[in-house]
C-alpha cells in the first residue's frame, strides 16, 4: 500500500450513529444521499455522482469529495476503477486504488486525491458495503444485460480539454473549444511539414509559429472557444497544441485539405473514422468511454468529442507519428479525411485527379459511398497504397456527427480484400510479433536497393494482420509474410497485384507496418512502391 499512499489520500469524517430496527433482521446498510464534488466550484457538466478535478496541486478542484448517509454501521470498502477498453469480448478495468473504512450509522465523506500522474479519463469509485454478517450492498456503474446503470460516484480528471473541426481549407476560420481551469494558456501550431525548431514529444511534429498567450480567468468553470484563421498552410495534418503554465497541456488534431481536389497528384487519407472509434472520452460521464471498443452498450460514436489521451489519437505515436515523417518527405501532397472521400460524388472525379491514394493508417470504418468510391477509384485504374492493416472492415453510416457501426463488409458479401488484396484475419493486442520473411520473386522491383533477398528477415509485425482470402484479386503476389503468426493458418501478409485496367496495389498487411518505415530496409522498400505508383 505505500505506493498507492503516495499517489491517493483519504479524509473521512463520522457522524453519530442511528439505532438499529428492532424485532427483525436489519437489512443490508445502505449508503443514503450518494453524492461527489470537487471541494470547489463545479465545472460545467457535473452533477450528482460526476465531479470533474485538475490535479495540480494549486488546491483549486485538486479533489474528489464523496459524501454520504449510512443507516446502520458497516465497513465501507472504497476501490478506485479505471475502465479500459474491452478485450475479447470482456469489460476490462484496473483497480488503482483500495481502502476500507469501519463507520457507525450517519454522514460520512471520502476525499480522493489523484496524483499528477494519474492519466486523463473518467474513473468510477466504486463503494462495497459490508455489515458485520459479511453481507454485502454494491455501489457501481458496470454494464449490465448491455446497458450502463450509473450508481457509484464517477470522477472526470481533466488538465487540458481541446477539441477543433477535423477538416478546414486555407482561409477558414476554424473554432478550437478549450476545457480546463487554468487561470493562462500558450496556443500554438503544430506541422509535420512547415515546422520549424523542436519536435514536439507527444505528436513528433514542430511548431510553425511561436505561441500567442491566453488568459483563461473567465472560462475556469466551463469551456471556451477561440478563433483561429487557416493560413496558406500547405495540405497535411496540423495539431493545435495548448499549454498551462503549471505544465498541463492539450491537443486536437486537424487536417488542412487542398483548395481543389488534385492540386497535387497525390491523395493522402487519413482514417479519422478510425481515430474516433478508438477515441475512449467519456462524454456522457458515466465512467465508460463512448466507443464500442469500452463499452458493450455503445453503437455510437461522435467525431467531435476531443481525444482522451491529451488530446492526440490512440497510439498515434506508436502507428502513425513515423509515416506522417516519411509522407512529409514525399513532397506536397493532398490531404485528406474519411469525411472528404464521403463529399467526392463520383469516383471519376478521383480518376481523374489522382494518379494514387495512399492510407497510411488503419482505415477500418468505412461508409458505403467511402467503400464505393474506392473501389471503382481502382477498376477505373487507380492505385492504391494500404500501409496498415484490417482496412475498409466495418460499415458505418453517420447521422450529423454521429457514427454508427453498422456490421462487417464481408457480411455483405463485399470482402475487403477484393479491393486490398488482403484482409484481417487475427489480432492478439501485440502479444506476438515476428518479422516478415521476404519473397522477391512475384515484385523484384519492390526490393531493389533494400539489400533483401528471399528468405531474408524484416521488420517486427503484429497487433492486426491480414492475409489472402478467396476474394482477392488474381495475380496477387506476397512480398513477404510471418507464417502462423497468431496461430495455424493465420499468417501476417504484405501483398501487391496489379490490373488489367493498370491499377497497382499494395498493402502491407501488419498493423504496425508503416511504424517499421525508420529502419533503412523497409524506407526503400516503400520508396519503390511509391515510385512505382505514383506513376500515372
Amino acid at each position: 500500500m505505500a505506493t498507492r499512499a503516495a499517489l491517493f489520500a483519504l479524509l473521512i469524517a463520522a457522524a453519530v450513529p442511528a439505532a438499529a430496527p428492532a424485532g427483525r433482521a436489519a437489512p443490508v446498510p445502505r449508503l443514503l444521499d450518494l453524492r461527489v464534488g470537487n471541494g470547489s466550484t463545479p465545472f460545467a457538466g457535473d452533477r450528482r455522482l460526476l465531479t470533474t478535478v485538475s490535479p495540480n496541486g494549486d488546491l483549486f478542484r485538486d479533489k474528489a469529495v464523496v459524501r454520504f448517509r449510512l443507516d446502520a454501521a458497516a465497513t465501507v470498502q472504497l476501490d478506485v476503477l479505471q475502465t479500459l477498453n474491452v478485450k475479447r469480448g470482456q469489460n476490462v478495468v484496473r483497480t488503482i486504488l483500495t481502502q476500507s473504512y469501519s463507520f457507525e450509522a450517519g454522514r460520512h465523506r471520502l476525499a480522493w486525491i489523484p496524483a499528477r500522474t494519474v492519466p486523463n479519463g473518467t474513473y468510477v469509485l466504486e463503494l462495497t458495503v459490508v455489515d458485520a454478517q459479511g453481507r454485502k450492498r454494491v455501489y457501481n456503474d458496470f454494464p449490465l444485460a448491455g446497458q450502463v446503470q450509473v450508481r457509484a460516484p464517477v470522477v472526470r480528471i481533466q488538465r487540458v480539454g481541446v477539441s477543433i473541426g477535423p477538416r478546414y481549407m486555407p482561409g477558414q476560420t476554424a473554432v478550437v473549444r478549450i476545457a480546463t481551469d487554468a487561470r493562462r494558456l500558450d496556443l500554438d501550431m503544430l506541422s509535420f511539414s512547415i515546422g520549424t525548431g523542436a519536435s514536439d514529444a507527444r505528436t513528433t511534429a514542430r511548431p510553425i509559429a511561436p505561441p500567442v498567450a491566453l488568459s483563461w480567468r473567465g472560462h475556469r468553470n466551463a469551456p471556451g472557444t477561440v478563433r483561429i484563421r487557416i493560413g496558406d498552410w500547405p495540405s497535411g495534418l496540423y495539431f493545435v497544441r495548448v499549454r498551462a503554465r503549471d505544465g498541463r497541456i492539450g491537443y486536437a488534431p486537424f487536417v488542412v485539405r487542398p483548395r481543389v481536389l488534385g492540386l497535387n497528384r497525390i491523395a493522402v487519407v487519413l482514417p479519422t473514422n478510425t481515430w474516433q472509434a478508438y477515441n475512449f472520452d467519456d462524454a456522457n460521464g458515466d465512467g465508460w468511454g463512448d466507443s464500442w471498443y469500452v463499452n458493450g452498450a455503445f453503437r455510437r460514436v461522435d467525431i467531435q468529442r476531443p481525444y482522451v489521451d491529451y488530446g492526440v489519437p490512440y497510439r498515434f505515436g506508436d502507428f502513425d507519428a513515423a509515416i506522417q515523417g516519411w509522407l512529409t518527405g514525399r513532397g506536397n501532397l493532398d490531404y485528406l479525411t474519411d469525411l472528404d472521400l464521403e463529399h467526392v460524388a463520383r469516383a471519376d472525379t478521383l480518376a481523374a485527379k489522382y494518379d494514387l491514394i495512399v492510407f497510411p493508417g488503419h482505415e477500418e470504418y468505412v461508409t458505403a459511398h467511402e467503400f464505393d468510391l474506392i473501389r471503382r477509384y481502382r477498376d477505373l485504374g487507380g492505385n492504391l497504397m494500404f500501409l496498415s492493416a484490417n482496412n475498409l472492415f466495418w460499415k458505418v453510416v453517420f447521422r450529423g456527427h454521429v457514427m454508427r457501426r453498422v456490421g462487417q463488409w464481408r457480411a455483405f458479401g463485399q470482402p475487403e480484400a477484393a479491393i486490398v488484396g488482403v484482409q484481417y484475419v487475427a489480432s492478439n493486442y501485440g502479444a506476438q510479433q515476428a518479422p516478415y520473411i521476404a519473397d522477391t520473386g512475384g515484385a523484384p522491383w519492390a526490393f531493389a536497393g533494400t539489400g533483401l533477398a528471399t528468405g531474408n528477415r524484416f521488420g517486427r509485425y503484429g497487433y492486426e494482420i491480414d492475409m489472402r482470402s478467396p476474394a482477392s484479386p488474381p495475380g496477387t503476389v506476397v512480398l513477404g509474410s510471418a507464417p502462423d503468426l497468431m496461430g495455424p493458418g493465420r499468417t501476417a501478409e504484405m501483398t501487391y497485384y496489379e490490373t488489367p485496367k493498370g491499377a497497382k496495389v499494395f498493402a502491407g498487411g501488419a498493423l504496425n507496418f508503416a511504424a517499421s518505415v525508420t529502419q533503412p530496409a523497409v524506407a526503400q522498400l516503400l520508396n519503390n512502391v511509391w515510385a512505382r505508383l505514383s506513376r500515372p
